[in-house]
């Protein structure tokens, strides 16, 4: 199960190098990450896909200074500022890349090849124009952190009393897998971000993980059609919160730099 949006990985480590604070083929190697291959398509001069690192460099060319993350949702278009036509490609993935000091965006269209156990999966960036705005609906990483705060508590009675957290093997070796990867010191971020961003996003994801579980195996003991409503709406909130919160993230080292903190 992936907890971390690609376009998240795309942003940080695509920050990270803009910076000048990582290698590109590093940056490259962490943005593909476990899939088999990532390249970008659209881009102005060039006629067809290209690397990951020929691509950031383009960008960079282009004027490109950061890269935010958007992750849309229905009604919810986190992180956006149009054109519709771009929004529309992002609600459709649930993810995009819109770039800082050039007007492109990308959005990831995946595919996968092969049999179970062994799928390969490659993933094209498409770049489009998209307008020059603040970002729909972002909060800054304190107000990301004190709504978390204020969602896990305002939700996990009414979670408990239905007894909606994941259980069985499959949840259970999920979480396992997420435990594993956080004890074996994965970046939760590229290098140059600040520590309380890393916070935000470990805790974000985390609930992120727990909800997707949630959703995926069973209803608990919510067995009536009242108590499977009062589940979902308990968890939207939630869920909402913490995209708000990988967004911020994920985002502030370009709000950083704007602000001239950097």
């Amino acid at each position: 199960m992936l907890t971390e949006p690609r376009s998240g990985r795309l942003a940080s480590w695509g920050n990270a190098l803009l910076a000048g604070l990582v290698s590109p083929d590093d940056a490259a190697l962490a943005i593909v990450g476990d899939d088999a291959v990532h390249r970008v398509a659209g881009l102005p001069g060039e006629a067809a896909p290209v690397g990951l690192t020929l691509a950031l460099g383009r960008l960079r060319a282009l004027g490109a200074t950061g890269l935010r993350v958007a992750l849309p949702a229905p009604g919810h278009p986190l992180g956006l500022s149009g054109p519709p036509e771009f929004n529309a490609r992002a609600l459709d993935a649930a993810e995009a890349v819109v770039c800082f000091g050039t007007a492109f965006g990308l959005v990831p269209e995946v595919s996968e090849a092969g049999p179970t156990g062994d799928v390969h999966v490659e993933v094209v960036w498409h770049a489009l124009p998209v307008r020059e705005a603040p970002p729909a609906d972002v909060p800054s990483l304190g107000e990301a952190e004190r709504e978390l705060a204020e969602a896990l508590r305002d939700a996990t009675a009414v979670l408990a009393r239905l007894d909606v957290a994941a259980s069985g093997p499959v949840a259970e070796a999920a979480i396992d897998a997420y435990r594993a990867r956080a004890e074996a010191g994965r970046e939760v971020l590229a290098p140059g971000y600040p520590p309380r961003a890393a916070r935000v996003l470990e805790l974000a994801q985390r609930i992120t993980l727990l909800i997707a579980l949630a959703h995926d195996h069973g209803h608990g003991a919510a067995v009536t059609a009242s108590e499977m409503a009062a589940r979902t709406q308990a968890l939207r909130p939630v869920e909402r919160t913490a995209r708000r919160a990988q967004v911020a993230a994920y985002n502030s080292m370009v709000e950083e730099r704007e602000r001239g903190v950097r």
